[in-house]
C-alpha cells in the first residue's frame, strides 16, 4: 500500500518534481502518482510493451517543428535525420513543413518510403560510397553535400541529369565542446577548409561539370551549440567565401546551409536563455540532458541569423542567399522517454547503491561514448519518501556500462518498478546496437491517449536469421 492510498489528500499536495526542460510538454502525474506523456502512463506502456522501451510523444515532435518555422519563416528547415530516422519521423517533419537530410542508402530507403519527396532530401555523409551515390542520383534527391575530390569524380560519372550539389565548408570555428562533436574546425574529417586549396579546387572541378550545379556552401560547427553567436560568426566567414567564389569565377552561389547542433532543450523565451561566450568553454555532450543545462534560444538565433547576413552581405555586396538549418537533435531528443524495469537494488557498504535496470549501453551507448549525463526518474508512483543516491547500472557485461550516477531515488525503491530517463529522442534508437546479442527495444508513439508501435522490437529470432553458417 502506497502513501497515496493511506492518504489521499497528499495527491493534491504533490509536486510535478519534472523538469519541463527535459520532458515532453505533455507530462503529468495522474491520480494514482503515476507518470503520464501523452496521456498515456508509463507503467501501463512497460507493462503493455516489455522493457527497455522507448517512448516518443508525437506532438512534441510536431510542435518542435512548428517553432522553428514560425522563427524562422523565410528559411528552409531541414531535419537531421540521423538522430531518429524512423518512417514516422520522416511522415511527421514532412506534414510540418521541414526537408529531411539522411547519410545512408538506409536512411534514404526509410525516407522514401516514408513518402518524404526525394526534391525535399539532402544527402549528407563524409565517406558515402558509388552505390550511395547511384542510389541518391537515381532517386532525383535534391542535392548532395560534397565532401571530397573523389564524391565529385564520381558524382560526375553517375549524374545523367543535372545534380545540384553544395560543398561542405569547414569555417574554423571552435565551439570547445567534446571532440567526438567538434565538426566546425578546420582539421577533421568533414569537408574542406574554408579559404584552402583544397576548397577552391573542388569548386572548380564542379563548376567545370556541365551535369553538376554548385548551388552553395554547407557547412555544420557541432553539437550541443547554445550560443546562438558562433552561428553569426559562420555566417561572416561563409559570405565572404560565397563573395570570394562570385569574384573569382562570376558565379552567385544562393544558398546557405549552416547545420544543426542546437541544444536539445530549446528555450523560446530570452530570458531563458543561456549562453557562453565564444571563445569560453561550453557544456559539451557532458551536460546536454538534464535540468539546468545550457539551451538553444531559437528566437534570439533567428535574430542574430538576421543580423549577421545583413551584415555579411552589407560588406560583401552579396545578394542575400537563402539559408537552411538542419536541427535534428533539437527536434526530437524532448520527445523521447526511455523506461527501463528495475531488476536488483545492491548496497555496497563504503560504496555505492547500485539500481541494475534491464537495459543499458546497447540502448543507450551516449554515456560511455560522450559522458553524457541523465535525470532519471521512477515512473510507476509519486515517491513521497526519503531518497537515496544511486547509480544507475546497465545489464551488459561491461564495468562502464552505467546509465546515470549520482541520481536520487527512492529510498524504497524494489525490483520491478519501472524508471523512466527523459530527453532520450535523438541518437539513442540510432545507435542502439546488439551488444550480448540483446536485441534493440520497441519504439512506442503515444498521442492524445493511445500508444502505437513505431517498430517493433527486435527477437532472438531476428538476430539468429543473419546466422547462416556453422
Amino acid at each position: 500500500m502506497t502513501l497515496l492510498e493511506i492518504f489521499p489528500s497528499l495527491r493534491s499536495e504533490m509536486p510535478s518534481r519534472l523538469d519541463s526542460a527535459v520532458w515532453p510538454r505533455d507530462t503529468r502525474y495522474d491520480g494514482e502518482g503515476r507518470i503520464m506523456v501523452g496521456g498515456v502512463a508509463l507503467a501501463d506502456i512497460a507493462d503493455e510493451y516489455g522493457t527497455a522501451t522507448y517512448v516518443l510523444d508525437e506532438q512534441e515532435v510536431r510542435s518542435r517543428c512548428r517553432a522553428y518555422r514560425r522563427a524562422f519563416p523565410e528559411a528552409e528547415i531541414i531535419y537531421a535525420g540521423k538522430a531518429l530516422m524512423i518512417r514516422a519521423v520522416a511522415e511527421w517533419v514532412t506534414q510540418e513543413g521541414l526537408s529531411v537530410d539522411v547519410c545512408s542508402a538506409g536512411e534514404l530507403a526509410i525516407a522514401l518510403s516514408a513518402g518524404v519527396d526525394p526534391e525535399r532530401i539532402i544527402l549528407h555523409g563524409n565517406g558515402k560510397s558509388s552505390d550511395e551515390l547511384r542510389t541518391a542520383v537515381r532517386c532525383g534527391v535534391g542535392r548532395i553535400v560534397v565532401d571530397s575530390l573523389t564524391e565529385i569524380t564520381l558524382l560526375s560519372a553517375l549524374a545523367t541529369t543535372r545534380q545540384r550539389v553544395l560543398v561542405r565548408l569547414s569555417p574554423g570555428i571552435d565551439v570547445h565542446g567534446h571532440p567526438a562533436v567538434r565538426t566546425g574546425v578546420t582539421d577533421q574529417k568533414f569537408g574542406f577548409p574554408l579559404g584552402s586549396e583544397l576548397a577552391d579546387e573542388a569548386v572548380e572541378r564542379i563548376l567545370r561539370r556541365s551535369n553538376l550545379e554548385l548551388v552553395g556552401f554547407h557547412c555544420h560547427l557541432g553539437s550541443q551549440i547554445y550560443n546562438p553567436d558562433f552561428y553569426g560568426e559562420a555566417i561572416r566567414r561563409m559570405i565572404g567565401e560565397m563573395a570570394r567564389v562570385r569574384q573569382i569565377h562570376g558565379r552567385i552561389l544562393t544558398e546557405l546551409d549552416l547545420g544543426g547542433g542546437h541544444a536539445v532543450a530549446t528555450s523560446t523565451r530570452p530570458d531563458e536563455v543561456r549562453r557562453q561566450p565564444c571563445a569560453g568553454p561550453s557544456a559539451g555532450e557532458a551536460a546536454a540532458y538534464r535540468g539546468g543545462d545550457a539551451e538553444m534560444n531559437v528566437q534570439e538565433l533567428a535574430e542574430v541569423l538576421d543580423d549577421a547576413l545583413d551584415a555579411g552581405c552589407a560588406r560583401h555586396h552579396f545578394p542575400r542567399p537563402r539559408v537552411a538549418l538542419e536541427p535534428g537533435r533539437a527536434i526530437v531528443a524532448r520527445a523521447g522517454v526511455t523506461l527501463y524495469r528495475v531488476l536488483s537494488v545492491k548496497h555496497i557498504e563504503g560504496g555505492h547503491t547500485y539500481v541494475t535496470v534491464d537495459g543499458g549501453m546497447s540502448d543507450n551507448p551516449r554515456v560511455a561514448l560522450y559522458g553524457a549525463r541523465y535525470d532519471v526518474v521512477l515512473a510507476n508512483r509519486h515517491p513521497c519518501g526519503p531518497q537515496m543516491t544511486a547509480t544507475v547500472a546497465g545489464r551488459h557485461c561491461e564495468a562502464g556500462d552505467v546509465l546515470a550516477v549520482d541520481v536520487q531515488l527512492p529510498a524504497d525503491l524494489r525490483p520491478g518498478e519501472i524508471l523512466a530517463v527523459p530527453c532520450t529522442g535523438a541518437y539513442h534508437h540510432s545507435l542502439a546496437n546488439t551488444y550480448n546479442s540483446i536485441g534493440r527495444p520497441p519504439v512506442v508513439a503515444v498521442r492524445d491517449g493511445r500508444a502505437r508501435t513505431l517498430v517493433r522490437r527486435e527477437t532472438v529470432e531476428d538476430l539468429m536469421s543473419r546466422e547462416v553458417g556453422v
